[in-house]
């Protein structure tokens, strides 16, 4: 009975450390650039929580509704361009900026996603790209709106205080948390709703759901839009981090780093995709600044010139991980969980026969 609460508990009380790590005085040499109580390694694990919550919903699209999409990233830009705009055209404060621009990207999922799946498999992966390519373009040529190439700053004034500046990265930090765990728990509860249980049928076998007299259509689309809103709350984040964005925020490449950090951390697993987001993005940083270093710049030419490419490295660990771990990290302790947890069983069995076996000898003999 108390393991059915054991996930529960662990996920609660990470939660608890997370909230209280601005507090401690804890250093982690070569993984966090400074004690956690400093807005360096703040501001570094508050974007490793957005992209976690990010891959949360990317991994609610593929993992339980079984659609690859190469156009997410255009969602967690109609976030992050909708707080700015919203902010600067409008003159909005904040939380009904934060409204307005979970609004947008609602709006444009529900559009994009009702001709997108019209078609399925890489049809409908080629039709989100050319979503998100649109999306790069309109931001890109509109520097009127969307400062173009140079992306779009935070207008401040509509900001609280609390949550402007250097000095205030701690309640950055907090609000990032919250994102994350808001998103988690609704992924949590798709996922065990009669919603997520027909969107798994439908991934896999949506003639059957058909049959049967479903409506596997609609159910995917309600998946692809709340994740999209998901992921545009994750832009809003990023946008109040980041105190600004830029195009890269709605590229396709974004949703193939997106791919990669879900692949990285398991699909189909929730923690998996916080894993594979964190541990994506802690990489990304801290190979940057491995790759600028003196000893790798002492290095001969041959070892110099890929150690100094972090993207190098990050496609060389992606590679081992497909090689060597198919199933991704959760993936893969989950594999020699249930192998063990079966050997457990089998291990159980084989003793209830030698007994019953020993109980029956005597018997045998007396007879």
């Amino acid at each position: 009975m108390i393991r059915r609460f054991v996930p529960t508990i662990v996920g609660a009380g990470l939660v608890i450390l997370m909230a209280v790590l601005p507090l401690l005085n804890i250093s982690i040499p070569g993984v966090l650039p400074t004690p956690t109580y400093l807005p360096g390694t703040l501001a570094l694990l508050s974007l490793c929580m957005v992209f976690a919550a990010l891959a949360l919903s990317y991994n609610l699209l593929l993992g339980s509704a079984g659609m690859l999409s190469f156009g997410h990233a255009l969602y967690f830009g109609a976030g992050a361009y909708g707080l700015g705009i919203a902010l600067e055209r409008f003159g909005v404060p904040l939380w009904p900026g934060i409204f307005i621009a979970l609004i947008g990207g609602m709006l444009i999922a529900l559009v994009t996603g009702a001709v997108a799946m019209r078609v399925s498999g890489i049809p409908f992966a080629m039709v989100t790209l050319a979503f998100a390519q649109a999306g790069s373009v309109l931001v890109r040529r509109n520097s009127e709106i969307t400062g173009g190439e140079e992306g779009l700053g935070l207008q401040t004034s509509g900001v609280p205080d609390f949550l402007v500046g250097v000095m205030n990265t701690r309640n950055l930090y907090w609000f990032t948390l919250v994102v994350l765990v808001v998103v988690y728990l609704v992924v949590l509860w798709v996922d065990t709703s009669r919603l997520g249980h027909l969107a798994r049928a439908t991934r896999e076998n949506e003639q059957r759901v058909r049959v049967l007299g479903l409506r596997p259509y609609r159910a995917k689309l309600v998946i692809f839009v709340i994740a999209a809103v998901l992921a545009s709350l994750a832009g809003v984040a990023y946008m109040l981090l980041q105190s600004g964005t830029v195009p890269r925020a709605v590229s396709a490449d974004l949703t193939i780093t997106i791919l990669v950090m879900v692949v990285l951390g398991g699909v189909g697993f929730r923690w998996g995709a916080i894993v594979g987001g964190v541990l994506y993005t802690l990489l990304d940083q801290r190979l940057t600044v491995i790759a600028g270093s003196d000893a790798v710049a002492g290095l001969p030419d041959a070892l110099r010139i890929p150690l100094s490419e972090p993207l190098f490295l990050l496609g060389v660990l992606f590679i081992l991980v497909v090689m060597f771990l198919p199933g991704g990290i959760a993936g893969t302790i989950d594999s020699w969980w249930r192998r063990r947890k079966g050997e457990r069983v089998r291990l159980s069995l084989r003793q209830m026969d030698d007994a019953d076996a020993e109980a029956e000898a005597p018997a045998e003999v007396k007879a």
